[in-house]
């Protein structure tokens, strides 16, 4: 009696892991919040941290970042005193 080949056994996944896309997600994330945090954090770091902390400070950031979006926006809408160059006294 033979055993029975591989190609008759069609499990898509025989562990729990990641799929391509989650990885994907997962590699961007870790990435921005390198990028962003500028040298706090190590990648190992990020890559073991649980996921609701990674996800408390994707949040965090991107409120800040539209604070600070609308803080410029409101900055720019304000007109500035349109002064005249002086000539220094000589």
């Amino acid at each position: 009696m033979e055993a029975p080949s591989k190609q008759c056994f069609k499990l898509e996944q025989t562990f729990f892991g990641f799929k391509r896309t989650d990885r994907v997600i997962l590699h961007g994330q870790l990435f921005d919040l390198l990028w962003i945090g500028e040298g706090r954090w190590t990648w190992a770091d990020l890559y073991y941290m649980p996921i609701f902390l990674r996800r408390f400070y994707i949040k965090k950031i991107n409120k800040l970042n539209e604070e600070r979006k609308k803080a410029n926006e409101k900055q720019s809408k304000q007109k500035s005193p349109k002064e005249k160059i002086g000539k220094p006294p000589m």
